[in-house]
């Protein structure tokens, strides 16, 4: 076989499983993907590329795939439009589609909903020596929402009668019977924010207080919130709130968790569930738990946030304090079962595996091989020897579960019309418990990052497994359905980090540099479907982080459904290169000045970023250009503000700060955020995108604009918060 043949069959299964051969870059310039990158995503895919014969099989079996099932094994519908569904059968075979409901969905309806069989010209196709034929069925506009099911019913034989009778199909002696999901999505985002709002952006670990254990907890949010609340904040944004590796040394990045099913315990404010279950502890018990209090309160002026320290002192109370419950017959222990029961499975692999670290260490490829695979006889025998282990993992999660609910419940009732808005990270810890017990529905060799753009002239490499597109359709996108409902207990709104993950993504494969992979497509009809529909059913807002290098298509289907996006001051110019007016800004559309990836804005106004990169050797370019270049924009921005009559001639970096969050209050968008680091004047970037141990990524915690560490009471307290929150605050002039 020719080198261009083999190059054509190349490019051909790329274009069969969605990957990219060819892109344009963030300076629009045209790349080609080499074919090492192509050979390696198509590998993580289970695609044989080894030979041209292998190629050339796998391109056939990508061809047959539709025809060698009966139903797709999901199909996605909007609610009020009709949809076809494809159903292949031996030629000549009779068959009807039958739809079932969720339970609780046909309520309403009256008579069930009924597939009918419209025409269909397909030439039948010769499958393994046997004709295979193809029908056409198309779903009512009336289907409710919710999570259905197809049943195709194909008769035994061309004599049998596989009819619909009734709305419904009858299966006739003999037949066959086929079941695939059916989701019934919005058609639209159903949640939407009235008034123009202000809230806080906190990364919460770095919110110490008083009372917290070296690291923000759920109490600090309420703290928070509350202080947000009386300056007439509708929200406070947080970091995922993922769980995080049960062993130490814990990652501190919240954007690469063990699991997106489940929530961090660090999160848990022991003090609260002292005096919530009322726990009677005895002498011995209480006076340990104080003395873990007083370490853990000791590590709030560390310069550095030491989450191994503080979660090994929590990890000790909260077993002090379930056995203690376990053994009072507590009336709580009776809800806590019944959140086993609502949680299941997922929730006994999740603290098995938590066990299994504590036994094993963090990263389960390194454990015995019987114990690398969930369903295994080894890991069911590990359970039931460590029963009360994982018992309290589960435990854990219910206390955690009771204490995020009462967070969003509290600021709600404090006057916050959405509260807490959740993060939602892109994937997860290669080494963590969704990737021990998800590994069949993860693309293996590969990881998942960004391309270079004009602030990490590099790329990114997040060393996380992008689920596969093709498994997540077998499975009728349940580990999204479970990533989503997780996300959004306890929340008004969501962020979607890098909401493009829902379109394409850019996947890595082993060994190259974030500038070597390409992207792969995912059905973003699909995925945004599932999103809107647990939004609906969570009565809670979408925001889909769209920054960086998007494309139209995904700010498009964005803005046809009304998911909101994201706009950042700094990243917000015109062809000329002067900053956007924020009347020009989207109106669904979270704005604000800074992000976590960028200094808080004192640090930006400074170049902080700049001398940063410089000195970490991630630009591209001359350090001496860039600057150059930010001089100018900062330059603009100077010279707009004094237009609008908002600083003097030569304001001091904290009146530029408050400056800009007054010109950005003036903006169209419903949605106006103010970063914590802002509010307490800090300088340092909270991460640093392209690095790991080169820089404390995710562990500082916040200081004063001179870097001493500050508690989050402290920052609060200060008139430079007070003025912050009062020009952010003009966001919304019904609350002026």
């Amino acid at each position: 076989m020719s080198a261009s043949i083999s190059a054509q069959v190349l490019a051909q299964l790329a274009q069969r499983y969605g990957i990219a051969a060819e892109y344009h870059d963030w300076q629009g310039q045209h790349v080609e993907v080499a074919p090492e990158v192509l050979r390696a995503v198509l590998a993580a895919l289970d695609v044989d590329t080894s030979t041209p014969e292998a190629a050339e099989a796998a391109l056939r079996a990508a061809e047959e795939r539709p025809w060698r099932r009966t139903l797709p094994p999901t199909t996605v519908a909007r609610q009020g439009r009709e949809t076809d569904v494809l159903v292949h059968v031996p030629h000549g075979r009779g068959v009807s589609l039958e739809i079932v409901l969720e339970p609780g969905a046909d309520a309403a309806l009256g008579a069930p909903p009924a597939a009918v069989q419209v025409e269909h010209d397909a030439a039948p196709r010769e499958i393994d020596g046997a004709l295979v034929g193809e029908a056409r069925f198309r779903l009512p506009d009336t289907l409710p929402l919710g999570w259905h099911e197809l049943v195709a019913h194909i008769a035994e034989d061309p004599a049998e009668d596989a009819s619909a009778e009734g709305g419904r199909s009858r299966r006739r002696r003999g037949g066959q019977e086929n079941r695939s999901r059916l989701i019934v999505a919005p058609e639209a985002q159903s949640v939407g924010v009235e008034d123009p709002a202000w809230g806080i952006m906190a990364q919460l670990y770095q919110a110490r207080s008083d009372g917290s254990w070296g690291i923000g907890d759920l109490r600090d949010l309420q703290t928070v919130g509350r202080w947000g609340a009386e300056r007439d904040a509708d929200f406070v944004l947080v970091n995922p709130f993922h769980a995080a590796a049960v062993t130490t040394p814990i990652e501190p990045s919240p954007y690469l968790p063990t699991s997106r099913r489940f929530a961090d315990p660090s999160l848990i404010s022991i003090g609260d569930v002292i005096a919530e279950f009322e726990l009677g502890l005895d002498e011995a018990s209480a006076n340990r738990i104080a003395e873990l209090a007083s370490y853990g309160r000791a590590l709030n002026r560390v310069d550095k946030i030491d989450r191994d320290a503080s979660w090994l002192a929590k990890r000790e109370a909260l077993t002090i304090c379930f056995d203690a419950m376990r053994r009072s017959g507590h009336p709580g222990w009776r809800d806590f079962g019944f959140f086993c029961e609502e949680e299941g499975q997922s929730l006994i692999d999740f603290a098995t595996w938590c066990s299994l670290c504590e036994q094993h260490g963090g990263d389960w490829h390194e454990w015995p091989e019987g114990l690398r695979t969930p369903q295994s006889p080894e890991v069911d025998a590990f359970r039931q020897e460590h029963s009360d282990r994982v018992e309290f993992y589960c435990w854990v999660q219910f206390v955690l579960r009771g204490q995020t609910l009462r967070t969003q419940e509290r600021l709600r009732e404090a006057g916050m019309t959405i509260g807490v808005m959740h993060d939602l990270a892109v994937g997860v810890h290669p080494h963590g418990a969704d990737a021990w017990s998800l590994d069949e529905s993860l693309a293996r060799g590969v990881s998942v990052g960004a391309p270079p753009d004009q602030y990490n002239q590099l790329g990114q490499n997040w060393s996380q497994p992008p689920l596969r597109p093709d498994t997540l359709e077998r499975d009728g996108y349940e580990p999204l359905r479970e990533v989503l409902r997780a996300s959004f207990i306890g929340a008004g709104a969501l962020r979607i980090d890098h909401i493009l993950g829902m379109f394409r993504q850019w996947w890595i494969p082993e060994g190259l540099g974030p500038e070597q992979g390409t992207y792969v497509t995912y059905d973003h009809e699909a995925m945004i479907g599932v999103l809107l529909l647990e939004a609906h059913r969570a009565g809670a807002l979408v925001i889909g982080e769209d920054l960086g290098t998007v494309s139209e298509l995904t700010r498009e289907v964005m803005a046809e459904r009304d998911v909101y996006g994201t706009q950042v001051m700094w990243f917000e110019r015109g062809e000329d290169g002067a900053p956007r007016e924020p009347r020009d800004y989207r109106v669904e559309c979270l704005a604000t000045v800074t992000t976590h990836d960028l200094p808080p804005t004192g640090g930006f106004l400074e170049l902080a970023h700049i001398d940063l990169r410089e000195r970490l050797g991630l630009l591209a370019e001359s350090a001496d250009e860039v600057r150059v270049e930010e001089e100018a924009l900062l330059a603009a921005y100077r010279d707009r503000l004094r237009e609008a009559d908002l600083v003097g001639e030569n304001p001091t970096t904290e009146e530029l700060v408050i400056a800009l969050h007054e010109f950005m209050a003036a903006s169209v968008s419903k949605l106006f955020g103010v970063a914590l680091a802002d509010l307490a004047g800090d300088r340092r970037a909270i991460n640093q995108p392209g690095t790991s141990s080169e820089y404390p990524n995710w562990s500082l915690p916040l200081a004063d604009a001179r870097g001493g560490v500050r508690l989050v009471d402290e920052i609060l307290a200060d008139e430079h918060a007070a003025a912050l929150a009062r020009v952010s605050a003009r966001h919304n002039p019904l609350k002026r």
